[in-house]
């Protein structure tokens, strides 16, 4: 089933015409729960990892031995899925909250060392055929894949993520891994995604507002103040309230390419380590497909299904306080370590 972004509420370029100079294309991922194989792009799915090759681990010092179990997690989001899909009596029997409480637990491994590998999690894969927009890799590559440890306990804030991006050729995979390990426990429930089938849809996108010119920015600015008088004025619920930053310029969800989202931070310099160019969005996971029971980036499709069916976090992606990873890479240098920041 494809997935279609409604038109946007008002006209970004009508408003502000010098937007036009600025107009770039994303591709919305809209990753939604299924069954994808390692031939296929995914969000959360199996990788198609050569089974010659390690697969990656984090050795960074950090404790690893208090979390969750994968299975458990996997069990515990079945189990709340199908009470809540029931058409008699829908929600969790009592047996059942018993259950997921015991699923829901934090275990722990008293004897797993501060230093001990930890398996990485793949958390993307995407094929260059699948996606349009995904940006160069090195010479050859058609695939990129993303993972991460299932631990925010990185860097020096001791509370940061490890990611790790692996750009490779699917023809060169001669011998697939069947069984990639696993963590025995992992952090935070958040950091094990759902298996999600993807529905590629290009559309227009706009920077950022503290990424444009100063005048043009300013003009935003003073725009999105005159509508939260208006709404104010008019006692006009926040889901009625029509915002450059939130309805018309960087769309939401899981992406790939366009411009990235500084709603958390300020706008930040994000260039190459190795050769300083200015770095592109290569993409962005996102703990939400759309924000609000009427939000504005919520499919066309969505639309259709009954409110409490709705499901805005179909990953079950959680990114730091329910927000988002923007990945970068080198325009000029794919191979130069990638960059990323947390929203």
């Amino acid at each position: 089933m494809t997935r279609t972004t409604p038109p946007r509420p008002l006209n970004a370029e009508q408003l502000f015409p010098k937007l036009s100079d600025f107009r770039g294309v994303t591709t919305r991922l809209h990753p939604r729960p299924g069954q994808p194989d390692p031939s296929a792009s995914s969000v959360g799915g199996p990788l198609l990892w050569p089974a010659d090759e390690p697969w990656p681990v984090c050795t960074e010092p950090h404790r690893r031995g208090r979390g969750y179990r994968i299975a458990d997690i996997h069990r515990r989001r079945r189990l709340l899925t199908d009470a809540w899909a029931r058409d008699s009596h829908p929600g969790p029997t009592d047996d059942e909250r018993v259950l997921l409480k015991e699923l829901g637990r934090r275990r722990r491994i008293a004897d797993i060392a501060d230093t001990e590998p930890v398996p990485l999690i793949g958390l993307v894969q995407l094929y260059r055929r699948d996606v349009p927009g995904l940006v160069a890799g090195p010479e050859g590559c058609d695939m990129l894949q993303v993972l991460w440890c299932p631990f925010e306990a990185h860097g020096p804030s001791g509370t940061g993520l490890a990611v790790h991006v692996r750009w490779r050729r699917s023809d060169q995979v001669s011998l697939p891994l069947d069984a990639p390990p696993q963590p025995l426990l992992v952090g935070f429930e958040g950091s094990v995604a759902e298996p999600c089938v993807l529905h590629p849809e290009q559309v227009v996108t706009y920077p950022f507002a503290g990424s444009l010119p100063a005048r043009l920015c300013s003009r935003i600015d003073s725009w999105e103040e005159a509508q939260e008088r208006k709404a104010e004025q008019h006692d006009l619920d926040d889901d009625d309230l029509i915002t450059y930053q939130h309805d018309l310029s960087v769309p939401q969800g899981c992406r790939v390419g366009g411009f990235a989202s500084w709603h958390t931070t300020d706008p930040a310099p994000m260039n190459c380590g190795a050769c300083a160019t200015p770095m592109v969005l290569l993409l962005t996971i996102d703990s939400r497909e759309w924000d609000g029971a009427n939000g504005s980036w919520m499919p066309v499709e969505e639309r259709a299904v009954p409110g409490d069916l709705r499901d805005r976090c179909p990953t079950k992606l959680t990114i730091g306080r329910d927000g988002l990873l923007n990945v970068f890479a080198c325009p000029n240098e794919p191979r130069h370590p990638h960059r990323w920041s947390i929203q």
